[in-house]
């Protein structure tokens, strides 16, 4: 099957959302400064740059391509704190023991770029922890899990086991909310749900 759209990510659970609802993609491999702006909300944060990384990726397609480019951007959030990739072993225990035994905001921001114009959606979801002791918190880093991984955790792996309610997408927590990632295709005219979706090569 012919790729349909670009996917502005390297993230294998957005590939595999992806794989999920039959969309065949190419990757592409974008940076943009994922530094918070001053005074700017989670929520803009995360739209913010989700627009940025479709724009970026459209930017970078091969010369007379137009298809679509999809990119994505997730935040866990705290008191009103942003939550992003644990740097090492250490920023990543203190972010457990933030979530520990209470409730945090996952933010996911989608966005499509598909004819010069860039459509956006954001999903809102809610994530209990119950407590997590120092000694399993450990263990989790040292499974390599964390390292990656938007709040230091995995909703799809072994952090799991710490969620005890969920409210919103699951998907969304993952990284790509489908509910409103499919929004955005069929809109643009992109059929779901059709077959056996692929992978291309990353166009760097």
């Amino acid at each position: 099957m012919a790729a349909q759209i670009f996917l502005a990510s390297r993230s294998p659970r957005r590939r595999e959302l992806l794989h999920q609802i039959g969309v065949a993609h190419m990757l592409i491999d974008v940076a943009v400064d994922e530094s918070p702006r001053p005074r700017e909300t989670p929520p803009k944060y995360v739209v913010r740059l989700a627009r940025e990384k479709a724009r970026a990726g459209a930017q970078q397609r091969p010369a007379g391509s137009s298809l679509p480019v999809l990119a994505a951007d997730t935040a866990v959030v705290v008191d009103g704190r942003i939550l992003g990739k644990p740097n090492d072993r250490e920023q990543a225990l203190a972010m457990l023991r933030l979530l520990s035994g209470r409730r945090h905001q996952v933010l996911t921001a989608v966005a499509l770029m598909v004819a010069g114009r860039c459509d956006s959606r954001l999903s809102r979801s809610r994530v209990s922890f119950r407590r997590i002791g120092a000694t399993e918190a450990l263990a989790y880093w040292c499974s390599g899990e964390p390292a990656d991984k938007a709040g230091g955790y995995a909703i799809q792996g072994r952090g799991a086991c710490f969620v005890s309610h969920l409210e919103g997408s699951y998907s969304g927590v993952m990284g790509l909310p489908l509910f409103e990632t499919a929004e955005l295709l069929e809109s643009a005219g992109i059929t779901l749900l059709t077959g056996r979706s692929t992978t291309e090569n990353i166009v760097a």
